[in-house]
């Protein structure tokens, strides 16, 4: 029996890891969720056929992508998009319609051979619905083809373009935004293990979530921290 496993830290991930496992009973599943659990020795015992990394906060080791099948899924239409934060990028440059790029690790920054590409809309909800959606297409339609598909690999081609990881102190929102991107700007930032959109007040900072966009108008939840720390 063919092996595969699966190196995630978010929470909905996990959640669809299991239903991935109830649904092919037939093949053998592991998750891990710890960087030190990704180890030589432990993938020498296990020989996974593919290890998927749908969200993983750490640099995947040039000895592991070597000699095991390696796969991330980036939200982006690559070579468009190399870098860190995706989604945020997206947003910030007014952009609602991207793909799922499943690629194979290499040793450059998203640089490796694309498996198969799926389409997502981020036009509306926040960072943690969109990061759903993202994990049901990963999960329920681009991890099964890997099961069942002889997927071939393709070299990326089109013009390069690279994002830069975003940094917590651009959460702060800046002057000038329409209130479209004033929405995209909330919203991009409310998820789990972001920093959330704020503007200074005094010695403070007010944070801002759960924003929505109807008719012409924002509406945003706030909360006022003082003497909020940088």
């Amino acid at each position: 029996m063919k092996r595969y496993l699966v190196a995630t830290i978010k929470s909905w991930n996990i959640e669809n890891f299991y239903k991935l496992k109830e649904r092919y009973p037939g093949y053998e599943f592991m998750m891990i969720n710890k960087k030190d659990d990704l180890t030589v020795p432990f993938l020498e015992s296990y020989k996974p056929e593919y290890i998927f990394f749908p969200h993983w906060s750490w640099i995947i080791q040039e000895d592991i992508y070597d000699h095991y099948n390696c796969i991330v899924f980036h939200m982006t239409d690559l070579p468009f998009g190399r870098g860190g934060s995706p989604l945020q990028n997206l947003l910030i440059r007014g952009i609602y319609e991207t793909k799922i790029s499943a690629i194979k690790v290499c040793a450059g920054v998203d640089t490796g051979p694309v498996y198969c590409k799926e389409s997502i809309d981020i036009s509306e909800g926040s960072a943690d619905d969109i990061f759903r959606r993202v994990s049901d297409i990963v999960f329920e339609e681009m991890i099964p083809r890997f099961l069942s598909d002889n997927l071939s690999l393709v070299e990326q081609t089109g013009e390069v373009i690279s994002f830069k990881r975003r940094e917590p102190g651009q959460s702060e929102v800046p002057d000038g935004l329409s209130q479209r991107q004033l929405y995209d700007y909330i919203r991009m930032l409310d998820g789990e293990g972001y920093p959330a959109a704020f503007r200074r007040y005094g010695k403070g900072k007010v944070f801002y979530m759960d924003a929505e966009f109807k008719d012409g108008v924002l509406t945003a939840k706030a909360r006022f921290l003082e003497e909020a720390e940088d």
